[in-house]
């Protein structure tokens, strides 16, 4: 058990949670977000994430290991609520194979 410990890994580089955070505290980010969801986007979990990653690397402890996998786990459910735009297709249409209609005029 303690081998397993040892040989797991963050699931992102410490770095990366960095620069998410600062992806996530640029002016653009902030503005697209809040042009998109109106309001502006909550960046301390990102801070959170990279402190608590540093925090692991120095102490490999367990509170530390399951901090981050929470917060991952989070993440992706969080991405995962979201309903697809498109309907998928199990199958071509029926009409598939027919040259397509060639009446209306094309601009170019």
């Amino acid at each position: 058990m303690a081998d397993r410990e040892a040989l797991w890994r963050p699931p992102r580089s410490c770095d990366d949670y960095w620069s998410e955070f600062r992806l996530c505290k640029s002016l653009w980010n902030r503005f697209h977000h809040y042009y998109t969801f109106g309001k502006t986007p909550t960046c301390q979990q990102w801070k959170d994430d990279y402190y608590t990653c540093r925090e692991w690397e120095k102490s490999h402890s367990t509170e530390t290991k399951e901090s981050l996998q929470q917060s991952e786990r989070a993440r992706v459910a969080e991405q995962r609520k979201f309903s697809p735009v498109w309907e998928l297709r199990t199958k071509p249409p029926e009409d598939w194979h027919l040259p397509l209609p060639q009446d209306k005029r094309q601009d170019s």
